[in-house]
């Protein structure tokens, strides 16, 4: 479960976000901050996992405010700014959604959060928290599925489209194959061939040029065998 704040000087920003996250079974809230003077208060006070922060408020604005963390959580900000957006990068935020912004992007913004392998360190106690487990959505026509990252065994490239094959599902979207490794973490998966990515824990062995993950058989390219190799060392 990821807990959660939101900064914003708007009331219809609270309503917007904390609707979307209502539709998310892994979002706790925990508080409405309408400066970021409210919010140092309530951080100081409480552990949270991430922070929707938006840029123009009053007081403090909202890169100001996370200068003043010294162990800030997560943060996805949302404004109504792009000049902003480098600035955030260099302060590590998660994601920068512009307002407006629709569900598919917001969701696509809760899967970084949801895929981070950065362990979350708590402000007061320090104790380092691992994660029980990362799950991510993924888009199949009008559906959003909910994914344990460590049911998935291979993804597999095919047209338009990426095969998502987990341990008793197989499941479509309409992304590239690169861009699927990326949000699922190259440290947990290694791409083997131009339209195949498996998932490390799950290979039960490699024989020639083949990958064996239980019932299925993944082809290992001429130009990845040097990934594979790695995997030996």
């Amino acid at each position: 479960m990821i807990t959660y704040i939101i900064i914003d000087d708007e009331h219809i920003a609270h309503d917007i976000i904390k609707g979307y996250c209502d539709m998310l079974p892994n979002l706790e809230f925990k508080a409405d901050c309408y400066d970021a003077i409210e919010a140092i208060d309530y951080i100081s006070k409480n552990d949270i996992d991430l922070i929707f922060l938006d840029l123009n408020m009053p007081k403090l604005k909202g890169f100001q405010f996370l200068k003043t963390l010294s162990s800030p959580p997560k943060v996805i900000v949302t404004t109504a700014y792009s000049e902003f957006a480098i600035e955030g990068y260099e302060l590590n935020v998660v994601d920068y959604l512009l307002k407006p912004f629709s569900f598919e992007r917001f969701l696509s913004a809760i899967n970084k959060v949801n895929s981070s392998d950065t362990t979350t360190i708590r402000k007061e106690s320090k104790e380092v928290a691992k994660p029980e487990g990362k799950h991510i959505f993924l888009k199949q026509n009008n559906s959003h599925i909910q994914v344990d990252v460590d049911d998935i065994l291979f993804i597999e490239a095919s047209g338009n489209y990426t095969k998502v094959v987990t341990n008793d599902n197989t499941i479509s979207i309409r992304e590239k194959i690169s861009d699927t490794i990326q949000l699922l973490s190259d440290n947990d998966f290694l791409q083997v061939h131009k339209s195949f990515a498996v998932a490390k824990k799950h290979i039960d062995r490699v024989e020639g040029n083949r990958i064996y993950i239980g019932y299925h058989i993944v082809p290992i390219g001429k130009l990845y065998k040097t990934n594979i190799n790695q995997l030996f060392k």
